[in-house]
């Protein structure tokens, strides 16, 4: 009887431990949760997880030469911090992770073996970052932002009465066209009543680009967007005789080109006081 009683406890114990250390295994971050695209190396931890609705992400992918560089991608971003369970090796997490984004039909545009991995499909990226004991998720799809803030038709008043011109960012196009995008309108609304609040006011709409593509085509892209600017405006009331437009292209940068944040700087509409037009700040030079 007292063999027998042994035995059940000895045939008990494992089962017992097992349960232990599952209670005492650390639970995933409060409101953490895996990506639908990949899951986790089975018994990994999700210690941390952040979502943004937009922001921004440099991703290593290789070029032409099959050397390193630099994409950066804006868009929305997940990202997830993973502590994977005890013996896991780094070339485990590599493989694991490798395969499973090739099966998801991900095309792998940069690996550094086994710590870096980035993965392409469609407009959405995914980085690996590893170290085999914990590994970084990163997923960001690219889209533009939503536009929610717009100067008001005073902060424009300001800026021409003091310098003659303003840059105005909350005018919106579809990538390569002159067609404006709908979340262009609140801004738009703010230069009527900006010349609705001062009729003796005449504005020249001017076109920007960066420098991507040719010169000429940038040229002819800025001048049609100078010019559906003022027809949107003259279609909703505003005199044709207080309005002109012209495209400069990309040959009147204020920021630098080689960056996309840059170049999101020199895509832009620019307001000038009709009166201003030939003059600088100093009142002597063009700004032609």
């Amino acid at each position: 009887m007292k063999k027998l009683s042994l035995l059940a406890l000895a045939l008990l114990l494992p089962t017992s431990t097992h349960t232990l250390r599952a209670q005492d295994a650390p639970a995933d971050a409060e409101g953490c949760k895996d990506s639908a695209l990949v899951t986790r190396m089975q018994g990994s931890t999700l210690s941390a997880c952040d979502n943004k609705e937009f922001d921004q992400f440099d991703v290593t992918i290789n070029n032409k030469e099959n050397e390193p560089k630099t994409k950066h991608v804006e868009g929305e971003l997940h990202s997830y911090n993973y502590n994977t369970r005890e013996g896991v090796s780094e070339i485990q997490v590599f493989r694991n992770l490798e395969n499973a984004l090739r099966t998801g039909g991900f095309h792998i545009v940069f690996e550094d073996n086994p710590g870096y991995i980035s993965a392409s499909k469609g407009k959405t990226w995914i980085v690996i970052e590893n170290s085999g004991s914990y590994y970084y998720q990163t997923i960001i799809t690219e889209q533009q932002m939503v536009q929610e803030v717009t100067a008001d038709a005073s902060s424009l008043q300001d800026e021409i009465n003091k310098s003659g011109h303003v840059a105005v960012y909350g005018i919106l196009f579809d990538t390569g066209k002159a067609t404006l995008q709908d979340s262009s309108t609140s801004t738009l609304n703010e230069i009527i009543k900006l010349l609705q609040q001062d009729v003796a006011l005449k504005l020249r709409i001017e076109g920007h680009t960066d420098n991507v593509g040719a010169a000429a085509s940038n040229q002819i892209l800025s001048q049609k967007r100078a010019d559906a600017v003022r027809t949107w405006l003259v279609s909703h009331g505003i005199a044709a005789d207080r309005l002109t437009a012209k495209g400069y292209g990309d040959t009147k940068p204020v920021s630098d080109n080689s960056t996309d944040d840059g170049r999101a700087k020199n895509r832009r509409v620019e307001l000038a006081k009709e009166s201003e037009i030939g003059l600088d700040k100093g009142g002597g030079q063009g700004r032609d």
